[in-house]
Protein backbone atom coordinates (compact mmCIF):
# COMPACT_ATOMS: atom_id res chain seq x y z
CA UNK A 1 0.00 0.00 0.00
CA UNK A 2 2.85 2.39 0.83
CA UNK A 3 4.47 1.64 -2.54
CA UNK A 4 1.26 2.63 -4.33
CA UNK A 5 1.00 5.87 -2.33
CA UNK A 6 4.62 6.84 -3.02
CA UNK A 7 4.31 5.89 -6.68
CA UNK A 8 1.16 7.99 -7.08
CA UNK A 9 2.75 10.97 -5.31
CA UNK A 10 5.82 10.66 -7.51
CA UNK A 11 3.78 10.64 -10.68
CA UNK A 12 1.69 13.62 -9.51
CA UNK A 13 4.95 15.45 -8.81
CA UNK A 14 6.22 14.68 -12.30
CA UNK A 15 2.91 15.80 -13.78
CA UNK A 16 3.17 19.08 -11.87
CA UNK A 17 6.66 19.62 -13.24
CA UNK A 18 5.55 18.82 -16.76
CA UNK A 19 2.66 21.29 -16.41
CA UNK A 20 5.18 24.12 -16.11
CA UNK A 21 6.98 23.00 -19.28
CA UNK A 22 5.76 22.66 -22.83
CA UNK A 23 4.15 19.23 -22.19
CA UNK A 24 0.37 19.13 -21.80
CA UNK A 25 -1.20 19.29 -18.37
CA UNK A 26 -2.91 16.13 -17.10
CA UNK A 27 -5.69 16.34 -14.55
CA UNK A 28 -5.70 14.33 -11.36
CA UNK A 29 -8.78 12.49 -12.64
CA UNK A 30 -6.86 11.13 -15.65
CA UNK A 31 -6.80 7.46 -16.53
CA UNK A 32 -3.00 7.51 -16.07
CA UNK A 33 -3.29 8.59 -12.44
CA UNK A 34 -6.05 6.03 -11.94
CA UNK A 35 -3.78 3.30 -13.35
CA UNK A 36 -1.01 4.16 -10.91
CA UNK A 37 -3.46 4.15 -8.01
CA UNK A 38 -5.07 0.84 -9.04
CA UNK A 39 -4.18 -2.74 -8.21
CA UNK A 40 -2.07 -3.02 -11.39
CA UNK A 41 1.06 -2.04 -9.47
CA UNK A 42 3.52 -4.16 -11.48
CA UNK A 43 2.37 -2.59 -14.75
CA UNK A 44 2.74 0.88 -13.21
CA UNK A 45 6.32 0.12 -12.18
CA UNK A 46 7.11 -1.09 -15.70
CA UNK A 47 5.75 2.14 -17.18
CA UNK A 48 7.99 4.17 -14.87
CA UNK A 49 11.01 1.97 -15.61
CA UNK A 50 10.43 2.31 -19.36
CA UNK A 51 10.21 6.15 -19.12
CA UNK A 52 6.86 6.18 -20.95
CA UNK A 53 5.00 8.67 -18.79
CA UNK A 54 5.54 11.62 -21.13
CA UNK A 55 4.59 9.53 -24.18
CA UNK A 56 1.30 8.48 -22.57
CA UNK A 57 0.63 12.06 -21.47
CA UNK A 58 0.97 13.21 -25.08
CA UNK A 59 -1.43 10.48 -26.21
CA UNK A 60 -4.04 11.35 -23.57
CA UNK A 61 -3.85 15.05 -24.42
CA UNK A 62 -4.88 14.34 -28.05
CA UNK A 63 -7.41 11.52 -27.74
CA UNK A 64 -8.89 8.88 -25.46
CA UNK A 65 -6.88 5.72 -24.86
CA UNK A 66 -7.71 2.15 -23.92
CA UNK A 67 -5.20 0.25 -21.78
CA UNK A 68 -5.13 -3.54 -21.59
CA UNK A 69 -3.55 -4.17 -18.19
CA UNK A 70 -2.31 -7.63 -17.14
CA UNK A 71 -2.69 -8.29 -13.44
CA UNK A 72 0.25 -8.70 -11.06
CA UNK A 73 0.01 -12.49 -11.10
CA UNK A 74 0.49 -12.58 -14.87
CA UNK A 75 3.65 -10.46 -14.60
CA UNK A 76 5.22 -12.27 -11.64
CA UNK A 77 4.18 -15.93 -11.82
CA UNK A 78 3.22 -16.57 -15.43
CA UNK A 79 6.10 -14.74 -17.13
CA UNK A 80 9.14 -16.60 -18.40
CA UNK A 81 12.10 -15.70 -16.11
CA UNK A 82 14.50 -15.44 -19.09
CA UNK A 83 12.11 -13.12 -20.92
CA UNK A 84 11.69 -10.99 -17.79
CA UNK A 85 15.46 -10.76 -17.35
CA UNK A 86 15.75 -9.78 -21.01
CA UNK A 87 13.27 -6.91 -20.56
CA UNK A 88 15.08 -5.53 -17.50
CA UNK A 89 18.55 -5.45 -19.08
CA UNK A 90 19.77 -1.86 -19.63
CA UNK A 91 20.41 -2.39 -23.33
CA UNK A 92 16.86 -3.60 -24.00
CA UNK A 93 14.95 -0.48 -22.95
CA UNK A 94 13.50 -0.10 -26.46
CA UNK A 95 12.05 -3.61 -26.34
CA UNK A 96 10.42 -2.89 -22.98
CA UNK A 97 8.90 0.33 -24.35
CA UNK A 98 7.56 -1.45 -27.44
CA UNK A 99 6.02 -4.17 -25.25
CA UNK A 100 4.12 -1.65 -23.10
CA UNK A 101 3.00 0.52 -26.04
CA UNK A 102 1.51 -2.62 -27.59
CA UNK A 103 -1.02 -2.68 -24.70
CA UNK A 104 -2.41 0.80 -25.48
CA UNK A 105 -4.67 1.80 -28.38
CA UNK A 106 -5.50 5.46 -29.15
CA UNK A 107 -9.25 4.86 -29.08
CA UNK A 108 -11.92 4.41 -26.47
CA UNK A 109 -13.12 0.83 -26.80
CA UNK A 110 -15.46 -0.07 -23.96
CA UNK A 111 -17.59 -3.15 -23.47
CA UNK A 112 -20.40 -1.58 -25.47
CA UNK A 113 -18.04 -0.83 -28.37
CA UNK A 114 -16.45 -4.29 -28.42
CA UNK A 115 -16.81 -6.10 -31.78
CA UNK A 116 -19.60 -8.69 -31.72
CA UNK A 117 -19.22 -12.31 -32.72
CA UNK A 118 -19.85 -12.36 -36.49
CA UNK A 119 -19.21 -16.06 -36.90
CA UNK A 120 -16.17 -15.53 -39.13
CA UNK A 121 -13.71 -15.22 -36.26
CA UNK A 122 -12.03 -12.19 -37.78
CA UNK A 123 -13.17 -9.50 -35.33
CA UNK A 124 -11.76 -5.98 -35.75
CA UNK A 125 -8.20 -4.68 -35.87
CA UNK A 126 -7.13 -1.56 -33.92
CA UNK A 127 -3.87 0.32 -34.30
CA UNK A 128 -1.75 0.48 -31.12
CA UNK A 129 0.70 3.16 -29.96
CA UNK A 130 3.41 0.83 -31.26
CA UNK A 131 3.91 1.67 -34.93
CA UNK A 132 2.94 -1.04 -37.44
CA UNK A 133 1.43 -3.27 -34.75
CA UNK A 134 -2.30 -3.93 -34.37
CA UNK A 135 -4.51 -5.71 -31.86
CA UNK A 136 -7.32 -7.99 -32.99
CA UNK A 137 -10.42 -7.66 -30.79
CA UNK A 138 -13.18 -10.23 -31.14
CA UNK A 139 -15.87 -12.06 -29.19
CA UNK A 140 -15.84 -15.84 -28.88
CA UNK A 141 -18.38 -17.84 -26.90
CA UNK A 142 -19.48 -14.73 -25.09
CA UNK A 143 -15.96 -13.87 -23.96
CA UNK A 144 -13.87 -10.93 -25.13
CA UNK A 145 -10.68 -12.13 -26.82
CA UNK A 146 -7.50 -10.23 -27.78
CA UNK A 147 -5.33 -11.52 -30.63
CA UNK A 148 -7.06 -14.87 -30.39
CA UNK A 149 -5.10 -15.78 -27.24
CA UNK A 150 -5.76 -13.53 -24.25
CA UNK A 151 -9.12 -13.06 -22.55
CA UNK A 152 -10.43 -9.95 -20.86
CA UNK A 153 -11.01 -10.79 -17.19
CA UNK A 154 -12.08 -7.34 -15.93
CA UNK A 155 -13.90 -5.38 -18.63
CA UNK A 156 -14.20 -1.63 -17.94
CA UNK A 157 -12.25 -2.09 -14.70
CA UNK A 158 -11.24 1.59 -14.54
CA UNK A 159 -13.20 4.27 -16.42
CA UNK A 160 -12.29 7.94 -16.69
CA UNK A 161 -13.17 10.80 -19.00
CA UNK A 162 -9.99 10.39 -21.10
CA UNK A 163 -9.82 6.60 -21.29
CA UNK A 164 -10.46 3.27 -19.65
CA UNK A 165 -8.63 0.13 -18.51
CA UNK A 166 -9.51 -3.50 -19.22
CA UNK A 167 -7.94 -6.19 -17.04
CA UNK A 168 -6.49 -9.09 -19.06
CA UNK A 169 -5.18 -12.47 -17.98
CA UNK A 170 -1.77 -12.49 -19.72
CA UNK A 171 0.93 -10.26 -21.16
CA UNK A 172 0.66 -9.42 -24.86
CA UNK A 173 3.98 -9.75 -26.70
CA UNK A 174 4.36 -8.09 -30.13
CA UNK A 175 6.21 -9.88 -32.88
CA UNK A 176 9.11 -7.40 -32.93
CA UNK A 177 9.88 -7.92 -29.23
CA UNK A 178 9.61 -11.71 -29.61
CA UNK A 179 12.11 -11.60 -32.47
CA UNK A 180 14.53 -9.48 -30.41
CA UNK A 181 14.30 -11.96 -27.55
CA UNK A 182 14.85 -14.94 -29.86
CA UNK A 183 17.94 -13.32 -31.36
CA UNK A 184 19.29 -12.59 -27.89
CA UNK A 185 18.54 -16.10 -26.66
CA UNK A 186 20.30 -17.67 -29.63
CA UNK A 187 23.26 -15.28 -29.02
CA UNK A 188 23.28 -14.24 -32.69
CA UNK A 189 23.71 -10.58 -31.70
CA UNK A 190 26.82 -11.20 -29.58
CA UNK A 191 28.24 -14.44 -30.99
CA UNK A 192 31.70 -14.37 -32.49
CA UNK A 193 32.32 -14.79 -36.19
CA UNK A 194 34.49 -17.77 -36.94
CA UNK A 195 37.96 -16.51 -37.91
CA UNK A 196 38.85 -17.04 -41.53
CA UNK A 197 42.25 -18.14 -42.70
CA UNK A 198 44.49 -15.70 -44.51
CA UNK A 199 44.53 -15.93 -48.28
CA UNK A 200 47.33 -18.06 -49.69
CA UNK A 201 49.00 -17.16 -52.97
CA UNK A 202 50.22 -19.87 -55.27
CA UNK A 203 53.83 -18.92 -56.18
CA UNK A 204 53.50 -20.71 -59.50
CA UNK A 205 50.56 -18.65 -60.72
CA UNK A 206 50.59 -15.49 -58.57
CA UNK A 207 46.93 -16.20 -57.89
CA UNK A 208 44.94 -17.10 -54.78
CA UNK A 209 44.70 -20.76 -54.09
CA UNK A 210 41.20 -22.15 -54.36
CA UNK A 211 39.82 -24.16 -51.49
CA UNK A 212 38.35 -26.61 -53.95
CA UNK A 213 40.80 -29.04 -55.55
CA UNK A 214 41.88 -27.96 -59.01
CA UNK A 215 42.51 -30.49 -61.72
CA UNK A 216 46.06 -30.67 -62.94
CA UNK A 217 46.71 -29.24 -66.39
CA UNK A 218 47.22 -31.83 -69.11
CA UNK A 219 50.72 -33.02 -69.83
CA UNK A 220 52.63 -30.98 -72.37
CA UNK A 221 50.68 -27.76 -71.82
CA UNK A 222 52.73 -24.51 -71.66
CA UNK A 223 53.55 -23.10 -68.20
CA UNK A 224 51.27 -20.46 -66.79
CA UNK A 225 54.15 -18.18 -65.69
CA UNK A 226 57.50 -17.23 -67.14
CA UNK A 227 60.42 -19.17 -65.78
CA UNK A 228 61.83 -16.12 -63.94
CA UNK A 229 58.63 -15.67 -61.94
CA UNK A 230 58.54 -19.34 -61.09
CA UNK A 231 62.17 -19.29 -59.89
CA UNK A 232 61.93 -16.20 -57.67
CA UNK A 233 58.51 -15.69 -56.13
CA UNK A 234 59.84 -13.01 -53.76
CA UNK A 235 58.91 -12.15 -50.14
CA UNK A 236 55.87 -10.10 -51.23
CA UNK A 237 53.93 -13.32 -51.74
CA UNK A 238 54.09 -14.37 -48.10
CA UNK A 239 50.59 -14.83 -46.61
CA UNK A 240 49.31 -12.30 -44.11
CA UNK A 241 48.38 -13.42 -40.58
CA UNK A 242 44.79 -14.49 -39.98
CA UNK A 243 42.56 -11.72 -38.60
CA UNK A 244 41.65 -12.03 -34.92
CA UNK A 245 38.26 -11.28 -33.30
CA UNK A 246 39.27 -7.65 -32.75
CA UNK A 247 40.53 -7.00 -36.26
CA UNK A 248 39.06 -4.71 -38.93
CA UNK A 249 35.76 -6.58 -38.82
CA UNK A 250 35.13 -5.43 -35.22
CA UNK A 251 33.16 -8.46 -34.15
CA UNK A 252 32.93 -7.05 -30.60
CA UNK A 253 32.63 -3.35 -29.84
CA UNK A 254 34.29 -3.49 -26.44
CA UNK A 255 34.64 0.26 -25.98
CA UNK A 256 30.91 0.82 -26.40
CA UNK A 257 30.08 -1.99 -23.98
CA UNK A 258 32.46 -0.62 -21.32
CA UNK A 259 31.06 2.88 -21.82
CA UNK A 260 27.54 1.46 -21.47
CA UNK A 261 28.25 -0.27 -18.16
CA UNK A 262 30.03 2.83 -16.73
CA UNK A 263 26.99 4.95 -17.63
CA UNK A 264 24.81 2.32 -15.97
CA UNK A 265 26.90 2.63 -12.78
CA UNK A 266 26.41 6.41 -12.79
CA UNK A 267 22.65 6.16 -13.37
CA UNK A 268 22.32 3.38 -10.78
CA UNK A 269 23.85 5.60 -8.09
CA UNK A 270 26.33 4.86 -5.32
CA UNK A 271 29.24 3.81 -7.57
CA UNK A 272 30.63 7.16 -8.71
CA UNK A 273 34.05 6.61 -7.10
CA UNK A 274 34.74 3.42 -9.06
CA UNK A 275 33.56 5.03 -12.30
CA UNK A 276 35.89 7.97 -11.63
CA UNK A 277 38.85 5.63 -11.10
CA UNK A 278 38.11 3.71 -14.31
CA UNK A 279 37.76 6.80 -16.50
CA UNK A 280 39.73 9.69 -14.97
CA UNK A 281 42.41 8.36 -12.61
CA UNK A 282 43.50 5.36 -14.69
CA UNK A 283 43.27 4.02 -18.22
CA UNK A 284 41.56 0.80 -17.11
CA UNK A 285 38.35 1.55 -19.03
CA UNK A 286 40.32 1.57 -22.29
CA UNK A 287 42.11 -1.66 -21.35
CA UNK A 288 38.82 -3.38 -20.49
CA UNK A 289 37.38 -2.27 -23.83
CA UNK A 290 40.33 -3.83 -25.67
CA UNK A 291 39.89 -7.11 -23.78
CA UNK A 292 36.19 -7.30 -24.61
CA UNK A 293 36.93 -6.44 -28.25
CA UNK A 294 39.30 -9.41 -28.38
CA UNK A 295 36.52 -11.75 -27.27
CA UNK A 296 37.15 -11.95 -23.51
CA UNK A 297 34.42 -11.73 -20.87
CA UNK A 298 34.68 -9.93 -17.52
CA UNK A 299 32.91 -9.86 -14.18
CA UNK A 300 33.41 -6.63 -12.22
CA UNK A 301 33.08 -6.73 -8.43
CA UNK A 302 32.19 -3.07 -7.93
CA UNK A 303 32.72 -1.59 -4.42
CA UNK A 304 30.16 1.09 -3.63
CA UNK A 305 31.04 4.65 -2.64
CA UNK A 306 30.67 3.93 1.07
CA UNK A 307 33.30 1.19 0.87
CA UNK A 308 35.64 3.31 -1.25
CA UNK A 309 35.41 6.13 1.29
CA UNK A 310 36.98 3.84 3.93
CA UNK A 311 40.23 3.54 1.99
CA UNK A 312 43.06 5.31 3.75
CA UNK A 313 45.63 7.57 2.14
CA UNK A 314 48.23 4.92 2.88
CA UNK A 315 46.37 2.45 0.67
CA UNK A 316 46.07 4.84 -2.26
CA UNK A 317 49.38 6.67 -1.83
CA UNK A 318 51.59 4.02 -3.40
CA UNK A 319 52.36 4.12 -7.10
CA UNK A 320 49.92 1.97 -9.06
CA UNK A 321 47.72 1.32 -6.03
CA UNK A 322 44.49 2.24 -7.82
CA UNK A 323 45.26 -0.10 -10.74
CA UNK A 324 46.16 -2.96 -8.39
CA UNK A 325 42.94 -2.55 -6.43
CA UNK A 326 40.76 -2.55 -9.55
CA UNK A 327 42.64 -5.49 -11.13
CA UNK A 328 41.86 -7.55 -8.01
CA UNK A 329 38.13 -6.84 -8.56
CA UNK A 330 38.11 -8.02 -12.21
CA UNK A 331 37.33 -11.71 -12.79
CA UNK A 332 38.04 -13.06 -16.31
CA UNK A 333 34.81 -15.05 -16.30
CA UNK A 334 31.15 -14.23 -16.90
CA UNK A 335 29.37 -14.71 -13.58
CA UNK A 336 25.94 -13.58 -12.43
CA UNK A 337 24.40 -13.54 -8.98
CA UNK A 338 22.66 -16.82 -9.69
CA UNK A 339 25.76 -18.64 -10.96
CA UNK A 340 27.98 -17.45 -8.08
CA UNK A 341 25.39 -18.25 -5.41
CA UNK A 342 24.81 -21.73 -6.86
CA UNK A 343 28.57 -22.34 -6.87
CA UNK A 344 29.12 -21.38 -3.24
CA UNK A 345 26.03 -23.31 -2.18
CA UNK A 346 27.35 -26.44 -3.87
CA UNK A 347 31.10 -26.25 -3.23
CA UNK A 348 31.34 -24.14 -0.06
CA UNK A 349 34.33 -21.95 -0.95
CA UNK A 350 35.13 -21.02 -4.52
CA UNK A 351 38.31 -19.30 -5.75
CA UNK A 352 38.07 -17.01 -8.76
CA UNK A 353 41.08 -15.89 -10.77
CA UNK A 354 41.54 -12.14 -11.05
CA UNK A 355 43.42 -9.87 -13.45
CA UNK A 356 45.89 -9.21 -10.64
CA UNK A 357 48.13 -12.08 -11.65
CA UNK A 358 48.93 -14.56 -8.91
CA UNK A 359 46.07 -13.55 -6.63
CA UNK A 360 42.64 -15.12 -6.35
CA UNK A 361 39.49 -13.90 -4.64
CA UNK A 362 37.63 -16.35 -2.39
CA UNK A 363 33.83 -16.51 -2.34
CA UNK A 364 31.61 -18.33 0.13
CA UNK A 365 28.00 -18.35 1.27
CA UNK A 366 27.14 -16.16 4.25
CA UNK A 367 23.77 -14.97 5.52
CA UNK A 368 21.96 -16.09 2.37
CA UNK A 369 24.30 -14.12 0.10
CA UNK A 370 27.77 -14.37 -1.42
CA UNK A 371 30.70 -13.13 0.67
CA UNK A 372 34.03 -12.26 -0.96
CA UNK A 373 37.32 -12.21 0.95
CA UNK A 374 37.87 -13.01 4.61
CA UNK A 375 38.33 -11.16 7.87
CA UNK A 376 37.87 -7.43 8.05
CA UNK A 377 38.68 -6.88 4.37
CA UNK A 378 35.60 -8.66 3.00
CA UNK A 379 32.49 -7.64 1.12
CA UNK A 380 29.03 -9.02 0.54
CA UNK A 381 27.13 -9.12 -2.74
CA UNK A 382 25.08 -5.98 -2.15
CA UNK A 383 23.59 -4.94 -5.54
CA UNK A 384 23.38 -8.01 -7.79
CA UNK A 385 23.33 -7.88 -11.60
CA UNK A 386 23.70 -4.11 -11.98
CA UNK A 387 24.74 -4.70 -15.58
CA UNK A 388 24.70 -7.95 -17.58
CA UNK A 389 25.01 -8.00 -21.36
CA UNK A 390 26.56 -11.40 -22.05
CA UNK A 391 30.12 -10.03 -22.15
CA UNK A 392 30.40 -7.83 -19.03
CA UNK A 393 28.75 -8.54 -15.67
CA UNK A 394 28.79 -5.95 -12.86
CA UNK A 395 28.05 -7.06 -9.29
CA UNK A 396 27.91 -4.46 -6.52
CA UNK A 397 29.66 -5.28 -3.22
CA UNK A 398 29.87 -3.37 0.06
CA UNK A 399 33.60 -3.66 0.67
CA UNK A 400 37.00 -3.21 -0.99
CA UNK A 401 38.88 -6.49 -1.34
CA UNK A 402 42.62 -7.07 -0.88
CA UNK A 403 44.71 -10.24 -1.37
CA UNK A 404 45.19 -12.40 1.69
CA UNK A 405 48.98 -12.26 1.40
CA UNK A 406 48.93 -8.47 1.46
CA UNK A 407 46.74 -8.45 4.56
CA UNK A 408 49.03 -10.91 6.36
CA UNK A 409 52.02 -8.70 5.61
CA UNK A 410 50.22 -5.66 7.00
CA UNK A 411 49.26 -7.56 10.16
CA UNK A 412 52.88 -8.64 10.63
CA UNK A 413 54.06 -5.03 10.42
CA UNK A 414 51.49 -4.01 13.02
CA UNK A 415 52.56 -6.83 15.38
CA UNK A 416 56.22 -5.76 15.56
CA UNK A 417 57.19 -4.66 19.10
CA UNK A 418 58.24 -1.12 19.90
CA UNK A 419 57.15 2.14 18.44
CA UNK A 420 57.79 2.70 14.77
CA UNK A 421 61.05 4.42 13.95
CA UNK A 422 60.55 8.13 13.70
CA UNK A 423 61.63 9.72 10.52
CA UNK A 424 64.53 12.16 10.99
CA UNK A 425 64.30 15.17 8.78
CA UNK A 426 67.71 16.52 7.73
CA UNK A 427 67.66 20.24 7.12
CA UNK A 428 70.44 21.49 4.93
CA UNK A 429 72.53 24.23 6.49
CA UNK A 430 72.05 27.42 4.60
CA UNK A 431 75.16 28.97 3.11
CA UNK A 432 75.79 32.62 3.82
CA UNK A 433 75.78 34.86 0.81
CA UNK A 434 78.92 36.50 -0.49
CA UNK A 435 77.65 40.01 0.29
CA UNK A 436 76.89 39.07 3.92
CA UNK A 437 80.35 37.54 4.31
CA UNK A 438 82.09 40.69 3.00
CA UNK A 439 79.97 42.91 5.28
CA UNK A 440 80.83 40.88 8.38
CA UNK A 441 84.54 41.00 7.58
CA UNK A 442 84.44 44.80 7.27
CA UNK A 443 82.56 45.12 10.59
CA UNK A 444 85.10 42.84 12.22
CA UNK A 445 87.87 45.17 11.13
CA UNK A 446 86.17 48.05 13.02
CA UNK A 447 85.36 45.91 16.09
CA UNK A 448 81.56 45.83 15.46
CA UNK A 449 81.34 42.14 14.55
CA UNK A 450 79.71 41.05 17.81
CA UNK A 451 76.72 43.40 17.50
CA UNK A 452 75.21 41.49 14.56
CA UNK A 453 73.92 37.98 15.22
CA UNK A 454 73.97 37.11 11.53
CA UNK A 455 77.75 37.37 11.54
CA UNK A 456 78.18 34.69 14.27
Amino acid sequence: MNVQIYTTLGILFLIAINANSSSPQISSNSVLVALLDSHYTDLSELIEKALLLQTLEQAVSHHNITIFAPDNEALTLHLDPQFKRFLFEPGNLKSLQNLLLFHVIPYRVGSDDWPEDSGTGSGAHFQTLLTEEQLQLMTSSGRKVINGLGFVTRPDDVTRHDGLIHGIEKLLVPRSVQEDFNRRRSLTSISAVQPEGAPVVDPRTNRLKNKKPVTEPPAGSPPELPVYDAMAPGPGLAPAPAPGPGGPRHHFDGESQVKDFIQTLLHYGGYNELADILVNLTALATEMGKLVSEGYVLTVLAPNDEAMAKLTAERLGEAGAAESIVYYHLIPEYQTEESMYNSVRRFGKVEYDTLRVGHKVVAEEADGSVKFGSGEESGYLFDPDIYTDGRISVQGIDGVLFPKEEEEEREALKARPGPPAAEVKVVAKQKRGKLLEVTCSILGAFGQHSQFTSCH
